[in-house]
């Protein structure tokens, strides 16, 4: 069996860490920030400090796929979550008005995830990582670089430098240290070839507020959990122990958003939202929680068919990262971490195999979810700044873009396609493949046609730049 490091000790890294070694691999996971995981979700969501994690108290969320896969792979986790409070959701309850006797269907279980606020998911992981055989979890240790020796023509990693001057020597190692994650530097630091990178800004600024309930109730999704409202966004997230947080977000341009990090303005315009303001019966738990400079961001290390480089996987938010409103992250993190230990199991002993097992492995079932989220984030950011500037948008004319606007449209009014759209949502099915089922896209355009866009409710543009002062 194999040494493996992996960097990077939040939820992806110690559930691939968890999963090599229970495949018999000896695993050491570093992770520079130094605290260790508080006994209780409470004294992590109070006291524990992550500032690897920029978006560690920011809003939070599972899509149904990631309960799928702790339910295959990782049950000791889940089991843990329902223990720790996190809430069982069944997605369908966003279903619209228009659906409101939705008919139950066999297979429905699909939809339903389990969910929690990123502290207490941190805390859960962390804590069942530490009872692991095989695996090592050490705090507090900054990696500086990766150590690499030639191997033909590819340099081959060896391992890591800890800035303390530590050698580590591995068969493999994994990056998993997230959004931040200094690949590039690494790299070049180690003589490679360049990794190819593609990076835009998400192009969104985020404004939430964290609310517990008063009498052990939550609210009722009255709409979509995302939804969009003229130039803005909000998103409502049911989270663990009786806990929710509500976010408003719009165009990082859009300066007089600004405003929303007073708690009264961002309380106005959530207020003039009638499917989303009950969100607000609760006792507020934070202030408004402002976050902005979120990036998309992909990686690959093969290039014209040869890795840049042998003896490292990049995972989850490292190879690639976007909009987190979406709730994507994790749920295909958690996918992208169990693929590399199928991949591990029949090509670890050749490291050139290997990457390239990795690399199609990624491209084929994780860069298409990439590439969806992307064409989603510019989609609506288009949306916003038509609005913005009050002018008339572009039909548009690219076929993904008018089907997955054509979805939008008509999934309040069939039940069919609102589950299909939720497939989508939920990270169960890619968009890609719903649309190749035979007469799915017809159908889609044959219900949007026949019915007009319904605005929600809320405010206009003008009422929300009066709401906000």
């Amino acid at each position: 069996m194999a040494r493996i490091t992996v960097l990077g000790a939040g939820v992806c890294g110690l559930a691939t860490g968890m999963l090599l070694a229970r495949d018999r691999h000896d695993v050491t996971v570093l992770e520079r920030d130094p605290a260790p995981a508080p006994e209780s979700p409470d004294e992590a969501w109070e006291r524990w400090t992550r500032d690897g994690v920029a978006q560690f108290r920011q809003p939070h969320y599972l899509q149904p796929r990631a309960r799928h896969v702790l339910d295959a792979e990782l049950p000791d986790v889940r089991d843990a979550l329902v223990t720790a409070g996190a809430l069982r959701f069944d997605t369908l309850e966003t279903a619209p008005v228009s659906l409101a006797h939705l008919e139950r269907l066999a297979d429905d279980e699909r939809f339903v995830t389990l969910t929690a606020r990123r502290a207490t998911l941190d805390q859960v992981v962390a804590r069942t990582a530490a009872t692991e055989p095989r695996l090592e979890v050490r705090r507090g240790v900054l990696v500086s670089s990766l150590t690499t020796r030639s191997r033909s023509s590819t340099p081959h990693v060896v391992g890591v430098r800890t800035q303390s001057g530590e050698e580590l020597r591995a068969d493999l190692v994994v990056d998993a240290t997230g959004r931040r994650s200094p690949l590039p530097r690494w790299l070049e630091e180690a003589g490679t070839a360049p990794l190819h990178e593609e990076t835009e800004p998400s192009g969104f600024v985020y404004y939430t507020r964290y609310f517990r309930s008063r009498d052990g109730r939550r609210p009722q999704p009255r709409e979509r959990l995302l939804a969009a409202i003229g130039s803005i966004s909000i998103l409502t997230l049911p989270a663990d122990n009786d806990t929710w947080s509500v976010t408003l977000f719009g165009s990082s341009a859009d300066r007089p958003l600004t405003q929303l990090r007073d708690a009264g303005r961002w309380t106005a315009v959530v207020t003039a939202c009638p499917l989303h303001a009950h969100w607000l019966d609760g006792e507020p738990i934070t202030g408004v929680l402002p976050m902005a400079g979120a990036l998309d961001r992909y990686r690959r290390l093969v290039a014209d068919g040869r890795p840049v480089v042998t003896g490292l996987a990049v995972v989850a938010d490292a190879w690639a990262c976007t909009n987190p409103s979406l709730g994507r992250g994790i749920a295909l993190g958690l996918a992208h971490a169990a693929r590399l230990r199928d991949v591990a199991r029949t090509e670890l002993g050749d490291p050139q195999a290997f990457a390239l097992a990795w690399d199609h492995a990624t491209e084929t079932e994780l860069t298409p979810w990439y590439r969806a989220t992307v064409a989603v984030d510019r989609a609506r950011l288009a949306e916003i700044e038509t609005i913005r500037m009050g002018s008339v948008r572009p039909r548009p004319d690219d076929p993904a873009t008018v089907l997955g606007a054509a979805l939008a449209r008509a999934m309040p009014h069939d039940a069919d396609i609102f589950r299909a759209f939720s497939e989508i949502a939920g990270c169960l099915t890619l968009p890609g493949v719903v649309f190749k089922r035979p007469g799915f896209a017809d159908r889609v355009l044959e219900v949007a046609g026949a019915h007009e866009v319904t605005p929600l409710l809320g405010p206009t543009r003008d009422e929300l730049l009066r709401l906000i002062g």
